[in-house]
Parts: C-alpha cells; sequence; structure tokens
C-alpha cells in the first residue's frame, strides 16, 4: 500500500538572482512578489522592455561611431582611413568589452546602469573633446584611437549584461534569447545608421548630434533598465546611480549650452580672431576669415583653399589655356563653387553659357552672400549665363542631360591635396569625354604645389602622370603644363617655391596659347606655358603608370 501524503507535493523554488541554470524538465519561480517592480510581474512586458532597451543602446552604439567617422572626414579628410581605423578599432574594442563583462554579470542592473552612464557621457562628448583636441593639441589620431577604443569596449560590454538582464526575467533557451536579443541590436543599428545622415547630421551636426545621442542612450540605457531591476542594488547604491544618471544628463545639457562658445574659441585657436563665417555642411567646414575687404581666406575641411593675394594662380592656368584652344560657347565647370574659377570663364566673350556644378550648396550660397568673397569673384555666380546645380559632379555626369559642352573644367583637388580618387579616375574622364562637343576639351588640376624636383608636397611623385594616364586611357590626347606659385604662396611664405600641374586634354593635341578675347592673365604668358609643357614633358616617364580607377590604389 502507498501513503500518499497529506498535502499537495512540494514545488521546487529557484531564486532566479543566484544565477543557477535552469533544469531539464523544471519550472522556474520568479522572484517573490516583494522584492520586484510592478512590470516584472508581467515578464512579456518587462522582457520587451529590456528588447526595447537594447535596440535603442544598438541605435545610439552605431551613431557614436558614425559621428567618429564623419568628424575624422571633415578635419583630416582620406574617408578610407578613418572609416577603417574608426571601425576596426571599434570592433576589436567591442571584443575586450564583451570579455571583460563577464566579471559583471553578478550584478548585472548595476553593472549595466554604470556602463550606459559612462557610455552616454563618453560618446556624447566624444565630437567636442576630439575638436578641442584637434584646435589646440594637435593630437588628434591618438585622441580619436583613444576615444574609439573606449567607447568600443562599453558597447561590447552592453550585449553579455543584457543576455542576463533578459534570464532573470524569465529563463529560456539560450539560443531564442540570444536571436531575440540580436535582432533588437541589429534593428537598432539600423535605424540609428539611417537616422544619422537624413536626420542627426542635417539638422544638429556632429556636436549637437553626438550630445543628444548621449542624452537619449542615458534614459533608454541606464534609466530604465535600472528602475525595472530596482531590487538589485541597495537603496544607497541604488540613489547613487540614478544621482550618477542625473548628473550625465546635466553635464549633456551644459555642454550643449557651451558647444557654440567652445567651437568658436578652437576656430580663433586655429584661424586667427578674424572669422566672419563658419558652418559645417552635410559635406565640408566652411570657414571664411580676413576683413571684407581683404585678404580673404577660405578653408575648407580645415584645408586653406583660397588666399585672396594669390587665388588668382590656379584659376588662371586651369581656365585660360583650355578655353583659348578652340571653341568656348558652352562650359561645364565641375567644382568651383567659390565663384573664382567661374569668374575667370566670365572674362571671356565668347562664352554663352556656363553650368556649375558642386556637391555642397553652402559655398555658392556663400560666394553669392559675403561681400568680400562675392567681391573676389566679381558677382560671377549671379550672371544671368551662369546656371548652377548643387550635385556630387560624378553623380551628375551619370545622369547628365543631353547636352554638349566645347570645355569641361574640372576645378576639384587632386589626391595629393586631400581630393578624392574618384575625381580623377578613368571612370570620371569616360563619363566627362562623354558631354565633349567636336573639338572639345578638358582641362583638370593634375597636383598641388610641387617644388623644384618635381614632386609634389603630400603627393606620390607620379600622381601627375597617373591623372595623365586616365585621360588618356579614355582616348584623349594631352598636355601637360604648370604655373610657378601657388595659391596659398602669400599665406604660406615657407612654400613660395613652388607649382601648380595642369593637363589640357582632347581628341587631338591642345596647343597651349591665350585667346586674344580675354584679358591677359596675371600669372600666364604664352611663353611660360610653353616652356612649362617641355620641362614637364621630360619629365614624363618611359613607361607611364597605371590609371587612377575606383577600384585601384592612390
Amino acid at each position: 500500500m502507498i501513503n500518499h501524503p497529506a498535502g499537495p507535493p512540494a514545488r521546487p523554488r529557484v531564486d532566479l538572482d543566484d544565477g543557477a541554470p535552469p533544469r531539464p524538465g523544471r519550472s522556474l519561480i520568479p522572484l517573490p512578489a516583494r522584492r520586484r517592480s510592478r512590470l516584472r510581474d508581467r515578464p512579456r512586458l518587462a522582457r520587451l522592455t529590456v528588447l526595447l532597451a537594447a535596440f535603442v543602446c544598438a541605435a545610439c552604439g552605431l551613431v557614436y561611431e558614425l559621428e567618429l567617422v564623419a568628424l575624422g572626414d571633415y578635419l583630416i579628410g582620406d574617408t578610407v582611413t578613418q572609416t577603417s581605423v574608426v571601425l576596426s578599432v571599434m570592433v576589436f574594442a567591442m571584443g575586450l568589452g564583451s570579455l571583460l563583462a563577464k566579471r559583471l554579470t553578478r550584478r548585472p542592473a548595476t553593472a549595466f546602469a554604470l556602463v550606459e552612464c559612462a557610455l552616454a557621457l563618453t560618446g556624447g562628448l566624444s565630437v567636442l573633446a576630439l575638436y578641442s583636441c584637434w584646435a589646440w593639441i594637435g593630437r588628434y589620431q591618438a585622441a580619436m584611437v583613444g576615444l574609439t577604443c573606449l567607447i568600443g569596449i562599453l558597447i561590447g560590454a552592453e550585449i553579455p549584461l543584457l543576455m542576463t538582464l533578459i534570464q532573470r526575467i524569465r529563463r529560456e533557451d539560450a539560443g531564442r534569447a540570444v536571436a531575440d536579443l540580436f535582432a533588437a541590436d541589429y534593428v537598432g543599428a539600423l535605424i540609428g545608421g539611417l537616422a544619422f545622415p537624413f536626420l542627426i547630421l542635417p539638422l544638429l551636426g556632429p556636436g549637437d548630434g553626438a550630445l543628444l545621442t548621449g542624452a537619449v542612450n542615458a534614459v533608454a540605457g541606464a534609466a530604465v533598465v535600472l528602475w525595472l531591476f530596482r531590487e538589485e542594488p541597495a537603496a544607497r547604491i541604488r540613489r547613487l546611480l540614478w544621482a550618477g544618471c542625473t548628473l550625465v544628463l546635466a553635464l549633456l545639457a551644459a555642454a550643449a549650452l557651451g558647444s557654440d562658445s567652445i567651437e568658436r574659441a578652437a576656430r580663433h585657436a586655429l584661424y586667427g580672431d578674424q572669422v566672419r563665417y563658419a558652418t559645417r555642411s552635410r559635406y565640408q567646414e566652411i570657414v571664411l576669415t580676413g576683413p571684407a575687404e581683404g585678404p580673404l581666406r577660405l578653408y575648407l575641411d580645415g584645408r586653406l583653399a583660397v588666399c585672396g593675394p594669390d587665388e588668382y594662380r590656379g584659376d588662371e592656368a586651369l581656365v585660360h589655356p583650355a578655353l583659348a584652344a578652340g571653341p568656348d560657347a558652352r562650359v561645364l565647370l565641375l567644382g568651383g563653387g567659390d565663384g573664382l574659377a567661374l569668374r575667370e570663364v566670365l572674362r571671356h566673350r565668347g562664352v554663352r553659357s556656363v553650368r556649375v556644378v558642386d556637391a555642397d550648396p553652402a559655398l555658392p550660397r556663400l560666394a553669392r552672400t559675403d561681400p568680400g568673397l562675392a567681391a573676389l569673384g566679381e558677382h560671377s555666380l549671379d550672371d544671368p549665363r551662369v546656371r548652377t546645380t548643387a550635385a556630387d559632379p560624378m553623380a551628375w555626369l551619370r545622369v547628365a542631360p543631353d547636352e554638349e559642352y566645347d570645355v569641361v573644367l574640372a576645378a576639384l583637388p587632386a589626391p595629393s591635396d586631400g581630393g578624392p580618387v574618384k575625381f580623377h579616375s578613368q571612370e570620371f574622364y569616360g563619363l566627362a569625354a562623354r558631354l565633349l562637343a567636336p573639338g572639345g576639351r578638358i582641362a583638370v588640376r593634375a597636383g598641388g604645389e610641387r617644388g623644384d624636383d618635381g614632386g609634389r608636397a603630400g603627393g606620390d611623385g607620379d600622381g601627375l602622370w597617373r591623372i595623365e594616364s586616365g585621360l588618356r586611357a579614355v582616348g584623349l590626347q594631352t598636355t601637360p603644363y604648370a604655373v610657378e606659385g601657388g595659391d596659398t604662396t602669400t599665406c604660406r611664405p615657407d612654400r613660395s617655391d613652388t607649382a601648380q600641374d595642369f593637363l589640357l586634354a582632347a581628341a587631338t593635341p591642345p596647343p597651349l596659347t591665350l585667346a586674344p578675347d580675354a584679358p591677359p592673365p596675371r600669372a600666364l604668358t604664352p611663353d611660360a606655358l610653353r616652356g612649362s609643357a617641355a620641362r614637364l614633358t621630360a619629365r614624363r616617364p618611359p613607361r607611364p603608370p597605371a590609371p587612377l580607377t575606383l577600384l585601384g590604389r592612390v
């Protein structure tokens, strides 16, 4: 005979806070009600809240990443290098953070609140901190790597802690929990990645965008989890955590209020006290300095692009030989949004129409509205013969209307000057050559300021010939030439003994001459042009280097 117990069988009780793994076939009892928040009585809703926190934190993490990439592109240029450094260091640091998080899983809610507060403060202040390092200290690369590593470690610690928190709400198969957590993480990254270029960057800019992202990170990460799992820390620790979260939000708010002052002080340290105009558009940072009566200095992404007393040298060399070598009624100017190369084009009486294609609409707008820059360009952008198009030059060439041009001028910086390879690639020249009318010519800047030894500052020594190879690869004949002196010689006396290289290309070898229907240039003469062409031709390598291509190397 079997004796039955007097009461119902006892159910095993497991406290989820002890971290013990579930046993097969046994249901797990959640924490006693007196130790839980009310939301924890509804495990589905509590679990959804943690996944929502993971979603928001992932979006914020990717925004921090993109902010660092964008700022590096603005300040240093070389987008490929900046992106590669940030992404590789970030991924490595995330793995390191995941390993370090194993030591924090005994108190996951407390640890997660601390991690999110630190991440919100570090990521939120990252842009202002790096901009200040670039302006005052000059150790930008080291600061960027260090800050990227710290942010990556904090981001990497999130997933292990969130996984532990999800399992404390309701034990389930690890594969299902990981799938849900990573789905929330990846979708959050998608939303953050799309919000950055289309909302955060155009509406707020990198600095304020990072600060707002940090505030959202602190609320969604630290506050939500700390409220949901408020039973974990002791009362005194809980009050300290809430105070820390509030302090982070206060610091981010104070930084937002003072960000304009920080940027102004940094710009004055970099560019002097006569900063007249400064903006950071979607494409670049534009700073104009100097008195209205001149001399003016125009900086694009920190690079001195225009120095009033000498700016005419490069623009004259690009424009006048090209327009003198044949018909010049229809001109396409790629780049040149400052209106200075356009000024030289409009001095030729035969010009009937000019289309200017520049990616950044902020630069032509400045050239129209600033009295000093507009006067320097002789109000060329207001000429009725001129049409402006705000578009990336290469993207515009791919969908260009069915028009033909007598002259195509590429007023775009060469790779040796920090310009992107795509604007001097074989593919770019092939697209431009399709728009040439019979007898049409293409003129390009082939290099920056070159010393007497033939090497270019910051170049690889054969940049001129690689660009020439790209033009020849699309069926054009080329003539190299140079102008003595740089566009910034007065502003940079250490580069007084320099020259700039150019290439003129057409279906048949184009002559180097100057047109009689335009005022004589200040920096050019026919004899000087032909002499420079002879010197450069003598330096041409017997085996031309490979052209630049979109899939090649610089």
